[in-house]
């Protein structure tokens, strides 16, 4: 059986790294069923114990997950690599990347800078700090302390491991944003999935997700990737409550599309929450590569990602930092922001109103994605192929909730936005003559 799986080692820490060797080179794929704990202890000749050592460090590491009778088996998205999404095929329209459309994305200038700067004494430029608080303070967010990241998710990461230790659960969107559902278990934490509609997170399903023991929870407040829900009024008022009765639960609000997001902002921070961290970056606006985030926080939320920053990478490069405060700061950028919100909001109406005229539901309250609920993703995703078209199959971005496909519609023409709904149509009829209706 270990010949067959490739496992091997005399020791809890060997068999982990053998397994973790097999999913990272593929050996053993997301969804593969291990062999038993005292199967694996009969072949290598180990004691049971020392199995189920190294299976219990593999789950903490989201590398594995136990069914209970059912064994223990890859996770779906294993923990020991970043997954890539699949090559665009040669000749197909990519609708998948979740990108937004290079047409209104401002030119970047680099300026070198010579000389010694303190760094790690000062290590935010005043004027970008004093630029984030012009930039959310206006949407109502407390913007008294502000810190920036690498990235959204290197600040969601850093926070969550902070404040929570291994085996904590973190209550996330479902159908949520995979790179999150990738990164929570990589921490060792469990994911505690919350469905989402059309206004955000459900208050009863966040409300169970807290009562199950998440200690964090983690949300987008407008454009969520992928259902493209955002919070009203009501639906934010609602979730605060729910928020409050948990007591000691750190939120952390993802605006990762705030600039185009075509919705206005009803932010959860706003609700005098005792821990919590509002989030923003300027990919989706100013360009993908500038790997920027800044985040409005609670005092002590604040002082916590700052004293684990400054012991791993210090600071955010200076450079960068000067590179996003001239692009929020300049006209023309500023200009392209503007034009590209009433774009996206356009184009996504557009392609939701083609669809549902052709009897297909489908969900894009704001952002640049639309999520179709489907029967069957594989046939959806590989029918549309077919046609020219590709979409992000839902799977990657679901735990518990039901199959569908993203669509991002950031560079969708309207005469594409109606062939694309022509063209689905024609796919679920076909899907539903094979599979059943």
């Amino acid at each position: 059986m270990a010949t067959q799986y490739g496992i091997k080692g005399a020791t809890a820490k060997a068999i982990a790294a053998s397994v973790e060797r097999s999913v990272a080179d593929g050996v053993l794929a997301p969804g593969a069923a291990l062999p038993s704990v005292r199967g694996l202890a009969e072949d290598l000749g180990v004691s049971p114990g020392t199995v189920a050592t190294a299976y219990k460090d593999l789950r903490q590491r989201g590398i594995v997950v136990t069914h209970g009778r059912g064994g223990t088996v890859v996770a779906p998205a294993p923990a020991v690599a970043s997954r890539r999404p699949p090559k665009v095929p040669a000749g197909l329209r990519d609708l998948a990347g979740g990108h937004p459309d290079p047409a209104f994305l401002p030119a970047v200038e680099t300026r070198f800078f010579s000389g010694v700067r303190p760094h790690r004494s000062a290590p935010r430029l005043p004027r970008l700090e004093e630029a984030v608080r012009d930039w959310m303070g206006p949407d109502g967010v407390p913007v008294g302390h502000v810190t920036f990241a690498h990235g959204a998710l290197d600040l969601i990461g850093r926070l969550l491991s902070v404040e929570l230790r291994p085996g904590d659960a973190v209550a996330v969107e479902d159908p949520g944003y995979h790179h999150l559902l990738d990164l929570v278990p990589a921490l060792g934490l469990r994911t505690a999935a919350v469905r989402v509609d059309d206004e955000g997170m459900r208050p009863e399903a966040l409300r169970a997700a807290l009562r199950s023991g998440a200690r964090a929870v983690v949300c987008g407040p407008r454009a969520q990737n992928p259902f493209g829900g955002c919070l009203s009024t009501a639906r934010r008022d609602a979730l605060v409550e729910v928020l409050r009765e948990a007591g000691d639960v750190l939120l952390i609000e993802n605006d990762h599309a705030s600039q185009i997001a075509g919705a206005r902002l009803n932010s959860l921070s706003e609700g005098g929450l005792a821990r919590w961290a509002h989030v923003r970056t300027v990919t989706k606006s100013l360009g993908p590569d500038l790997r920027w985030a800044a985040a409005a926080c609670d005092p002590t939320t604040a002082a916590r990602h700052d004293g684990r920053l400054m012991l791993t990478s210090g600071w955010v490069s200076h450079l960068l930092q000067e590179t996003v405060l001239g692009l929020m700061t300049h006209v023309r950028a500023r200009t392209l922001v503007a034009e590209a919100r009433e774009a996206y909001d356009e184009r996504r109406r557009n392609l939701i109103t083609e669809l549902r005229r052709r009897g297909i539901a489908a969900h894009g309250a704001s952002g640049m994605n639309v999520w179709v609920p489907v029967r069957d993703e594989s046939a959806v995703v590989n029918g549309l192929r077919t046609h020219g078209w590709w979409v992000a199959a839902g799977a990657r971005f679901r735990i518990d909730s039901a199959p569908g496909v993203r669509i991002t519609t950031a560079a969708l023409s309207p005469a594409d936005a109606e062939r694309l709904a022509a063209d689905f149509a024609t796919v679920l009829g076909e899907s539903e003559a094979t599979y059943g209706g």
